[in-house]
């Protein structure tokens, strides 16, 4: 089943405390979306997860389209020590963290979308990088081959295969995504 087209225009901005709702009830549906696409889902942490809006020290943005949030992710200016060497955290860099769109919109490329965004985010404000993880092997592979990340290193942590990946920041000029402070 096609996705809605989300209404435009398409915004990003910080998260704020009244971000919190919108930003659960998004993560219990792309939960329900993961269970029943065999993935594993985030619903346990969705109310911790969603706290996080609009905390300062938790760099949460928000993707909307019209009034509605439809996406969201976290940038760290740090990476994990566990995951990257010395030498890499010295470079300028974010860390894409906790990213989740809307299932409504399926089809609709916004979690590309919200990737290429920080993209042109990173490279607006100084970074040579973007980096990212998971332990999802089908997310590994979508994000190699449908958004262009490279594997750096894969690494054992709790019991779980960490995939390190990262793309060079770039400028996006035709991205349509407007920036709100």
């Amino acid at each position: 089943m096609p996705g809605t087209q989300p209404t435009l225009p398409l915004k990003m901005r910080p998260a704020e405390a009244g971000d919190q709702q919108p930003v659960a009830e998004m993560i219990r549906a792309r939960s329900a979306w993961m269970r029943g696409h065999g993935l594993p889902d985030w619903d346990a942490a969705a109310d911790e997860l969603a706290a996080q809006a609009g905390e300062p020290s938790i760099p949460m943005w928000v993707l909307t389209g019209a009034s509605e949030v439809i996406g969201c992710t976290t940038l760290y200016e740090q990476s994990p020590a566990w995951l990257w060497t010395e030498q890499e955290r010295a470079e300028p860099a974010l860390f894409m963290a906790t990213t989740v769109t809307h299932p409504r919109f399926a089809g609709q490329r916004l979690g590309c979308r919200l990737a290429w965004w920080v993209l042109d985010h990173a490279a607006r404000t100084g970074r040579m990088t973007v980096r990212r993880g998971t332990v999802v092997p089908r997310l590994v592979r979508y994000y190699r081959d449908a958004q262009g990340w490279q594997v750096v290193r894969e690494r054992e942590r709790g019991g779980l295969t960490v995939v390190g990946l990262a793309r060079r920041a770039v400028l996006m000029p035709d991205l349509r995504i407007s920036v709100i402070q």
